[in-house]
């Protein structure tokens, strides 16, 4: 173990853990830190450095998300292994859903819905988009209301690349992206460009939605177990799969992070063969608690074999009917080929509003402002889940605007929904987002958090203590 001489700043913009975090990852990125090194110890470091533990530990716990070192129980952390890391160029600035289908149920009577779609509705930007809206209006044309570009409209485009560039680390063209009406439209014109022989390699549990997409287009698609670093890439090296859908950020329903080591994996398993790709659902990126957005997959495709789908129906309102993919470069000229181009699926006019709000710091704005929303109901509902060991463990948090539960007390998902609703509490079984998946079985529910007010959580969190601490026979 080696003291860390690292410079900090601290009339700097840059936060000190920030400073800290970057500082052990270059070092580490070069190899003067090597794989299987120990680090110095969160109290140790801030000794040394004279700034506070805190700092430090949130400066490890980065390193952890993004996969550069792991914490060894009772022993401390460790520099991980990342051969084979490709390094973009870092963004000029630091920065910071699609629909998940449910089984209808019908209940009686529902007092708090822990529902995993939607948003907080007073968090819309009903100022901003007004104002844009009429500016948009104002300033049309007759063209305005014609179709405009099969792929979007330029501007939109463009603004989205610098969006991805700065906030998410993606390198990308306005050439490389398709504008279109939901992750839904652009899985389906995705299948229209690969061949439909490929076999479509997904996680379970999964996101339903995409799963039942590429079935009704004709694709044979295998699901594959996850670990707690996500999907199982050696079983995907066994597998005969040419194309893997993975949502790498915050994966549905699990809440899984996936550390470097995993996706430098996923990317040298496409790197192997041409024609392999990675499609990477980064549906809700934006909202992460607990130091910065992790790194977008596709920032790190040195191979051009990611093709990345993002949507704004998870960060401004599920009725935002714009999604957009990334395609590689050769994919992209294949769509350009076609005879007969889809008409593109969003109005000129919401392209504009969307453009504005991208280019003039009102969506920047807004997510600053939503992520304080949702952290303070995500605290919340940790602190209520920190009451009840005995009953249940959280997994995914910090990130996303949901949680999974994984009973220890031996009730099943099956037991755990029915004491809830009979409770008037709607919480949802993890079985529904696996493949055959058994009520019976799962130990696991799914709690969302962003339709629901602050007191409502707590409110309903005492609830279900009391009535899931009561096992049943």
């Amino acid at each position: 173990m080696q003291e860390l001489m690292i410079p900090l700043h601290t009339k700097s913009e840059i936060p000190l853990y920030q400073q800290i975090c970057e500082y052990i990852k270059t070092e580490i990125q070069c190899g003067h830190l090597r794989a299987g090194e120990k680090l110095p110890s969160s109290r140790a470091l801030s000794k040394y450095l004279t700034v506070s533990r805190s700092t430090v530990e949130l400066s490890y716990d980065q390193l952890v998300s993004e996969g550069y070192i792991e914490a060894v129980s009772c022993k401390g952390y460790y520099v991980c292994d990342i051969q084979g890391l490709y390094y973009p160029e870092k963004p000029s600035k630091e920065s910071f859903s699609t629909e998940k289908k449910q089984k209808s149920v019908v209940e009686e009577k529902v007092l708090y819905d822990f529902a995993l779609n939607g948003i907080d509705a007073q968090g819309f930007p009903y100022s901003a988009w007004q104002k844009l809206s009429r500016r948009v209006l104002g300033e049309a044309d007759a063209e305005d209301f014609q179709l405009g570009d099969p792929c979007g409209e330029f501007g939109f485009r463009k603004a989205v690349a610098e969006y991805l560039y700065q906030a998410r680390g993606v390198h990308c063209s306005a050439e490389q992206i398709i504008i279109g009406a939901g992750n839904d439209y652009l899985l389906m014109l995705l299948g229209t460009i690969l061949s439909r022989d490929k076999k479509v390699i997904m996680e379970n549990p999964t996101y339903l939605t995409a799963y039942y997409d590429f079935l009704h287009m004709g694709f044979q698609v295998e699901t594959i177990n996850q670990d707690k670093g996500g999907i199982d890439c050696g079983e995907l090296e066994k597998s005969s799969g040419d194309i893997v859908y993975v949502m790498p950020s915050h994966q549905f329903p699990m809440g899984t992070v996936m550390p470097l080591n995993r996706r430098m994996a996923l990317l040298s398993w496409a790197g192997k063969r041409a024609e392999r790709y990675i499609i990477e659902d980064d549906y809700d990126s934006e909202f992460r608690y607990k130091g910065k957005p992790i790194p977008a997959l596709k920032g790190f495709d040195s191979h051009d074999c990611v093709i990345y789908i993002g949507t704004f129906s998870k960060s401004i309102a599920p009725s935002i009917r714009v999604s957009y993919m990334v395609l590689p470069n050769r994919l992209m000229e294949r769509y350009r080929e076609r005879k007969n181009l889809f008409s593109v699926t969003v109005s000129k006019v919401d392209q504009r509003i969307l453009e504005l709000f991208l280019k003039e710091g009102y969506y920047e704005r807004h997510l600053n402002k939503m992520r304080g929303i949702y952290k303070s109901k995500h605290d919340i509902l940790l602190k209520k889940l920190k009451e009840m060991p005995d009953i249940c463990i959280p997994f995914g948090e910090y990130a996303g605007v949901h949680m999974l539960l994984v009973f220890q007390n031996g009730l099943t998902e099956q037991e755990a929904v029915s004491l809830a609703a009979k409770e008037g509490i709607k919480v949802y079984g993890l079985s529904e987002y696996s493949i055959l998946g058994d009520p019976k079985t799962s130990r696991s529910v799914l709690l969302g958090y962003a339709c629901m007010e602050e007191r409502e959580i707590s409110d309903a969190m005492d609830v279900l203590k009391r009535v899931w601490e009561k096992r049943t026979s």
